[in-house]
This record gives C-alpha cells, sequence and structure tokens, in this order.
C-alpha cells in the first residue's frame, strides 16, 4: 500500500486473535484505530472513530465469518458494493487476504468460494440462472468472489476480452439493462447467490 494508510476498526471477542489480527494488518500497512470485543462496542468506535474499514453505509465492511451463514451473507452483500464475506478456516495467505480488503476498500465485493458453493448447492425451481451456461457460471463465481475481469482470465486462462463477451452474455441473459442508478455487475454477482 502506498500513500495514506486505510483506517480500520476490527470487533472479534477472542483478543488472541484480535490482537494477532490487528498485528497482521499494521504490518500490511492498514492503520488499526479501534479494537471492540462486542458489537455494542464496535459501533460505538465506528460512530466515533469513523474508519474506513468495517460498518455505515459510506464505510466498507468485511466480515470474517467461522461458518457459511447464507443469510446474513446475502443480507449484507445485498448493500452492494465495499462489503467482504469469508471463512476464517479458508484465509490461508495473508496476502490474498489483504488483497481481499484492498479490494473492498476500493468499492469492490468479495465472496468465500465456500460460500458461493453452498449457495449453488441447492437451485431454485425458478432458476434466473437456467439460460446461463457453464463457462459463464464460472465467470459469474469469480465475479462473485470480487475478481476483475483481468483476474477472471488470468485464472481462467482466456483473454480479457473473452471474458467481457462471458459478462456481457450474462448481464444481456439475466435481462439486467443499463441504468445511472445500478451497478449491474454487482446485481449479477447478486442474482447468481441468490439463486437457489
Amino acid at each position: 500500500m502506498t500513500g495514506e494508510r486505510t483506517t480500520v476498526v476490527l470487533a472479534e471477542d477472542d483478543v488472541l486473535l484480535r490482537e494477532g489480527m490487528a498485528g497482521l494488518l499494521e504490518q500490511a500497512g492498514f492503520e488499526v484505530i479501534g479494537q471492540a470485543g462486542t458489537g455494542d462496542e464496535l459501533l460505538a468506535l465506528v460512530r466515533e472513530r469513523r474508519p474506513q474499514l468495517v460498518e455505515l453505509p459510506q464505510t466498507a465492511i468485511m466480515i470474517l465469518s467461522a461458518h457459511a451463514e447464507v443469510e446474513h451473507a446475502l443480507d449484507l452483500l445485498a448493500g452492494g458494493q465495499r462489503s467482504g464475506y469469508l471463512l476464517k478456516s479458508r484465509v490461508a495467505d495473508v496476502e490474498e487476504f489483504v488483497a481481499a480488503l484492498t479490494r473492498v476498500v476500493n468499492g469492490g465485493s468479495v465472496v468465500d468460494q465456500a460460500l458461493v458453493g453452498e449457495l449453488l448447492s441447492s437451485p431454485r425451481v425458478d432458476d434466473p440462472l437456467e439460460e446461463i451456461t457453464q463457462r459463464e457460471r464460472e465467470v459469474l463465481a469469480l465475479m462473485a468472489e470480487g475478481r476483475s475481469n483481468a483476474g477472471i482470465a488470468r485464472i481462467l486462462v482466456v483473454t480479457e476480452g473473452t471474458v467481457e463477451k462471458h459478462v456481457h452474455s450474462i448481464l444481456g441473459k439475466l435481462r439486467l439493462s443499463e441504468t445511472e442508478d445500478d451497478h449491474r455487475r454487482v446485481l449479477a454477482v447478486l442474482t447468481y447467490l441468490e439463486a437457489r
């Protein structure tokens, strides 16, 4: 990270985990301006210190959870951009975790692959993704993880232009028209996550 450091408030009831996370974030270039052990403490700190990463509509939020709580994740992600939901047990690489935090702070969304898999395991009868091809589903799953077109292209070993064509096709099949008020890519991801 360069320039001004991103301010963060942490909430975790396990003090050792919280202190470890604070140290990790400080080493990665974030500025931890507060720590909370409860939800009430978190809200008080956020209102007082106004961090760039945690909560409130103008603030990015990243949830690290011990379990894939589908409904909670959908509620969080329904708010649109600047949100993320990762499982603690699957955060195995510090650089990837810091990259996910940075993506959320910069306006993106991040969703754990395990959560995406759980959402896909029980498709709905009225499936809005019915017309989506298998390759488009792979692209949409990577979009749900917060990946850019360039990132998706690297993972799928295709050109960025190919990814752009898939994204365009997905948006068309989901009938997501372009408006000034809506972010079609986020709406596509939400449709994907809600389809069971």
